[in-house]
């Protein structure tokens, strides 16, 4: 080996090894994982973006069946490493012939060099992760959460998907450019572009303006594929991404595009997530399907029943034409089953439910989930049509009695009776409908009146009001949000930033009969504005979210803090004491209480252990007094994401991680094949 060789190597590790005091004190971040997903029985590559990751040598994601390891880790370079790195390889391409090796690192320098950008769009996405990702033909499909592990600890978790569909990919993009009014084209120059199949679709023809050209080219806006597949992509600014295909007149095709749902917020784009926007063309580009939402819900779905046989495209972006690599997408088309709506909405546990299903591509209209021996709560449910799996929608079970709405109940002259309490499964059937409901109160007793739709994937945006049997308006609700601090932390309701189930808590001022009215803010029907309105005295009751979802531990006797934040209900006002459940052993946690004035409190966690080989799951719990009963409620992990420059929202994870790492200094970067753990 040159003597040349070997200081381009030792140069290369120290310059990349690189790392500030200030990245030595911060958690690991990943703001994006690109493909976000792949298909059972697969091994892939993928690239993740995010900061404070120097020393990342593992990788976990959840559930069974998917393992990865670290290939390599590029963090972003200042323009010294590039100077650096131009002499280098000046150096090793002097003299004759050059052994394997030596070609190998000349094309890797050449490669960090060609993809340099000086000023990244977006610094928090700069730092580059390679993996290699393997899912065992049997790992159960849906959505599982992945993490990244560096001597500090675990990151935020990422949403990574397990797919039944062939899978097709394009390269990753590179670091985007920071864009300067007036001069954006500029930052385009450096676009890569390069579409390919990954999987078993079998055909990967680039096409550009519908010209054929070779497997394998370059093409910005068109690749061939065969339905049903599952197709990656990451949006760059001002891009449009096309994907042709062949169908068959009568083929009930529904496109599923996946973006929001990867990566909820994002902190520097308004309005705060990437917006794809679906169309499905004929083979003359005449439009014939489009959609930018799925309702209330940014990521699109197309319901596309094909006319005739033929070749069809269709085409995503984003709907204000930004990009970056972050704008992941993950796109599903084929003859698949999509639950587009259920009736009721929910049911009484220890009940027997039938649930009504409307959608394509079924395999029957009605389902009987399980009711029995579970908690109340509310729970996804999908269905299976020949080996898929359906789309998930949401079920709430209760322990309170309930019952269908009977129309007509329009006025208060028709007025459907209710005891209390009661939870009434209703839809607001046609535009303009109000249901009204009658019930028998007392002087001066509290009465909730209460809406879940919104909550439970329902487009309806409710109103309430309660009157009197003279008609006077006692009360009145349009959008509840009471769990929010400041108006600019959302803690309740996660990726949804429209409030719209309304709540009202109020004191009945006479012996009587009233009314609680409920109707659409907007004047919208149809049988999928479904609603659950409870009708009760109040149940006062809390939840709790723990943030951030993971917890790093230098070695034994060290110790962590989370935030723990109160969502009191229905007028609860004690005090909460927290603490681990059933703490494995080796940690432990002490000085957590919410008092009844407060909102939030931090709890101490700590550790006895040395370190950790894989992460370990704890649970938080809270315990408090209620109507003279001890109720204890585990809090839900989250993570504190920041919604374009100003609101922040509790984002839930599936669970809270912790490890031990030894006394481990943040180690140089490990590149070159250094393998993590598994």
């Amino acid at each position: 080996m040159s003597i040349f060789r070997w200081q381009a190597v030792l140069v290369w590790v120290a310059l990349l090894a690189f790392a500030s005091g200030a990245q030595a004190q911060q958690r690991p971040y990943i703001g994006f994982v690109y493909p976000a997903g792949g298909q059972q029985g697969q091994t892939f590559q993928v690239s993740l973006g995010g900061q404070f990751l120097d020393g990342v040598d593992t990788a976990v994601v959840s559930g069974q069946g998917v393992k990865v390891k670290i290939i390599e880790y590029n963090r972003h370079l200042s323009p010294q490493d590039i100077m650096l790195l131009r002499e280098q390889l000046d150096e090793l391409k002097k003299g004759g012939t050059k052994d394997a090796e030596t070609k190998l690192l000349i094309a890797k320098i050449e490669k960090r060099i060609a993809e340099y950008v000086l000023r990244p769009q977006s610094v928090a996405i700069s730092n580059m992760v390679i993996a290699e990702v393997t899912i065992t033909s049997d790992a159960k499909p849906g959505e599982r959460e992945l993490r990244l592990g560096t001597p500090r600890g675990y990151s935020n978790p990422l949403v990574f998907y397990v797919g039944q569909l062939p899978e097709v990919s394009a390269e990753p993009m590179s670091t985007s450019e920071l864009q300067v009014l007036g001069k954006e084209a500029d930052s385009l120059r450096k676009r890569r572009r390069v579409l390919a199949a990954r999987g078993n679709t079998g055909t990967s023809d680039m096409m550009t303006g519908g010209g054929s050209e070779s497997r394998g080219s370059i093409s910005e806006t068109e690749v061939r594929i065969q339905v049903p597949c599952t197709v990656n992509g990451q949006i760059g600014s001002g891009e449009i991404n096309r994907y042709r295909f062949q169908a068959r007149k009568g083929q009930r095709l529904v496109i599923t595009a996946l973006g929001r749902q990867l990566i909820p917020y994002i902190a520097d784009a308004v309005p705060g997530w990437f917006q794809p926007v679906l169309v499905v063309y004929d083979a003359h580009g005449k439009e014939v399907a489009y959609d930018d939402d799925f309702r209330f819900k940014p990521d699109p779905v197309v319901f596309f029943e094909v006319p005739k046989d033929g070749e069809y495209a269709f085409a995503i972006y984003d709907g204000i034409y930004r990009g970056r690599e972050d704008f992941v997408y993950r796109a599903t088309i084929g003859e698949l089953p999509f639950v587009k709506s259920i009736f009721p909405l929910g049911g009484r546990i220890d009940t027997a439910l039938t649930v009504e299903m409307k959608g394509w591509n079924l395999p029957s209209t009605r389902l009987t989930p399980p009711t029995k021996d579970v908690e109340p709560g509310i729970y996804p449910i999908g269905v299976r049509k020949e080996g898929f799996y359906s789309n998930r929608v949401l079920l709430a079970l209760d322990s309170l009695p309930d019952c269908l709405e009977r129309e007509p109940n329009n006025t208060p002259a028709t007025a459907q009776k209710v005891p209390m309490p009661m939870i009434v499964n209703g839809r607001v059937d046609v535009p303009g409908d109000w249901d009204v409901f009658q019930f028998e109160g007392r002087a001066g007793q509290k009465i909730v009146a209460e809406v879940y739709a919104r909550r439970l994937d329902s487009p309806l945006d409710s109103v309430l009001k309660i009157t009197d049997a003279a008609g006077k308006q006692l009360a009145y609700n349009d959008d509840n949000n009471t769990d929010t601090i400041s108006n600019l932390k959302d803690v309740d309701w996660g990726v949804n930033t429209h409030h719209a189930d309304s709540y009202i808590l109020t004191t009945l001022p006479a012996n009587g009969t009233y009314y609680v009215h409920l109707g659409s803010a907007d004047r919208a029907g149809g049988e999928e504005y479904a609603y659950r309105l409870r009708i009760s005295e109040p149940q006062p009751d809390f939840a709790l979210r723990v943030t951030p979802s993971s917890a790093g531990f230098r070695s034994s006797g060290a110790s962590a803090s989370v935030s723990v934040f109160a969502i009191r209900k229905d007028g609860f006002e004690g005090d909460i004491t927290l603490g681990l459940k059933d703490a494995p052993q080796g940690f432990s946690s002490y000085g957590g209480t919410i008092v009844s004035t407060q909102r939030m409190a931090n709890l101490s966690l700590s550790t006895s252990l040395d370190a950790t080989e894989e992460p370990v799951a704890l649970s938080i719990e809270g315990h408090a007094t209620i109507n003279g009963k001890q109720v204890s409620r585990e809090a839900e992990p989250c993570e504190d994401r920041m919604q374009a420059f100003l609101w922040t929202h509790l984002v839930p994870a599936k669970e809270f991680v912790a490890s031990v790492h030894g006394n481990q200094e943040v180690a140089a970067p490990r590149r070159g094949g250094k393998k993590g753990k598994k």
